[in-house]
C-alpha cells in the first residue's frame, strides 16, 4: 500500500506505482519463474489482500487482481506440477499502518475482527507454510487462504 488515495484525487504517477508494486510485480515474478519451476515443480504461493473483496480503493482493486490472476495461472502449469495459490491477509499491523493508521483507525479496524484485535505477520506463516508442503497442501491449487481473523468468511 503506498498510501489512502481517493479514485478522484488519485493521479496517475500513484496509479502506475500502485499497479506497479502490487500487480505487475506479481506478472513478472511468476511469470519469470514458471519456465524454471515447469523443469522441477514447485509453487507459487501469491500475496492477496482481504481489500480483494471489500473494496477498498486501488490497492483493493490491485489485490483482485493478483487473486485472480492466481486462480488462472493456476491452471497453466498444474501438469507440470506447479501448484499455485495464495494467502489473503486482512487488517495486519505492518509498517503501512505505523505510517498511515492512526491508533484509533487501528481500533476501528479491530473492532471488526471477530477474534477482537489485528493480525500480525506470524498470523499469516502457517498458511504460506501449508501452501508450501506438498505432504499438507499437494491436492490444493487456485485457492485464495483467508487469514482475517473472521473478519470475512466466504
Amino acid at each position: 500500500m503506498l498510501g489512502r488515495v481517493p479514485y478522484a484525487e488519485m493521479s496517475d504517477e500513484h496509479y502506475d506505482r500502485v499497479m506497479d508494486l502490487n500487480a505487475r510485480s506479481v506478472v513478472t515474478a511468476c511469470r519469470v519463474a514458471t519456465p524454471w519451476l515447469k523443469k522441477q515443480g514447485g509453487f507459487i504461493i501469491n500475496t492477496s489482500s482481504i481489500a480483494a473483496r471489500n473494496g477498498a480503493g486501488l490497492y483493493g482493486s490491485a489485490k483482485a487482481f493478483v487473486s485472480n490472476v492466481t486462480r488462472g495461472l493456476a491452471k497453466e502449469p498444474i501438469g507440470f506440477g506447479v501448484r499455485v495459490n495464495a494467502v489473503a491477509p486482512g487488517v495486519i499491523l505492518t509498517p503501512f499502518h505505523e505510517r498511515y493508521s492512526t491508533e484509533e483507525q487501528i481500533r476501528a479496524m479491530a473492532a471488526t475482527v471477530p477474534q477482537g484485535r489485528a493480525g500480525t505477520a506470524e498470523d499469516c506463516v502457517g498458511a504460506y507454510l501449508f501452501l508450501s508442503s506438498d505432504l499438507l497442501s499437494g491436492y490444493v491449487t487456485g485457492q485464495i487462504i483467508e487469514v482475517n481473523g473472521g473478519q470475512l468468511m466466504p
